[in-house]
């Protein structure tokens, strides 16, 4: 048996600081929100001849639209905007084309008004919070135990809070957009957190029903110890299978697929070291 609990103040330590960094991210950079959330126009062209930022900015003053983001690279342009209708992006396309003599071609366009996203945005707030209680729920039941519900929930705002922090820096550093992907990232980030802790206090339960209400803290240090090596294989298995994702998957799901490999790292960390020492510490409170 291992003596993981001994060095629970390391525990604190790590999740202290990186929480720290990803707070102090969200406070001084805060998010890149995507059109998902905020409303807008994204358009993404192709000219046949090479273009120049200059240019593109004054076709859009000249239309008097709003420019949120812009990129240029060489003959591909791609904007966010306020949102505009599809007559207003033809006549943005059309004069795009007389200003650089060019044939244009259409990569992406799409549009959001911001009272779908502002609705997107409560919708994701509300999800949250029923997957949160319907998981305080279901442990307590499952167990009859509300400390262990409440030391998962613990893990589970954690995680949030690492996965969340994280994206800040990726949303500064990178250029991540906050969209409905990380929300998907995000809240299967909780539930891959619940569902390692669970598998730790079956076995704390376990040893409770066989061996009488002895010192929680062997038993934990027990639990831990059998399913310690179970965690990390399940764990590395899908780390390898999002890192190939990171690497190879393109723009389109790389942050997602960032995002998910950040959580199952948080959750492989968390049951272990941050739920069974708060549900150990609620124990002995409790007594």
């Amino acid at each position: 048996m291992i003596n993981f609990l001994k060095y629970w103040k390391l525990y604190v330590a790590i999740s202290a600081i990186v929480i720290g960094v990803g707070l102090y991210a969200m406070v001084t950079w805060g998010f890149t929100y995507s059109i998902d959330f905020v409303g807008g126009t994204n358009v993404q062209y192709s000219f046949d001849t090479v273009i120049d930022e200059p240019g593109v900015r004054e076709v859009v003053a000249r239309l008097e639209y709003e420019i949120v983001d812009i990129g240029v690279h060489q003959n591909e342009v791609t904007m966010r905007l306020s949102a505009i209708n599809e007559q207003q992006e033809q006549e943005l396309r059309q004069q795009l084309s007389d200003q650089y003599t060019s044939e244009i071609t259409i990569i992406r366009s799409e549009t959001v008004g911001p009272v779908i996203g502002a609705e997107t945005l409560q919708k994701t707030g509300i999800a949250s919070i029923i997957a949160i209680i319907g998981i305080l729920l279901y442990v307590t039941y499952a167990f009859r135990n509300l400390n262990f519900a409440m030391a998962a929930i613990v893990a589970l705002v954690h995680d949030a809070l690492v996965v969340v922090g994280m994206y800040a820096l990726f949303s500064h550093f990178l250029g991540a957009q906050l969209d409905t992907l990380f929300v998907t990232a995000l809240l299967t980030t909780m539930s891959f957190s619940v569902h390692d802790t669970i598998v730790v206090f079956d076995q704390i339960r376990n040893y409770r029903k066989r061996y009488g209400n002895g010192k929680i803290e062997e038993y934990a240090n027990k639990a831990l110890t059998a399913t310690m090596v179970r965690s990390l294989n399940n764990s590395f298995t899908i780390i390898f299978m999002l890192l190939t994702l990171v690497l190879l998957g393109g723009t389109t799901i790389r942050f997602f697929a960032l995002t998910l490999l950040v959580g199952t790292i948080t959750g492989t960390y968390s049951s272990p070291f941050v739920a069974t020492p708060v549900a150990v510490w609620f124990e002995k409170m409790r007594k």
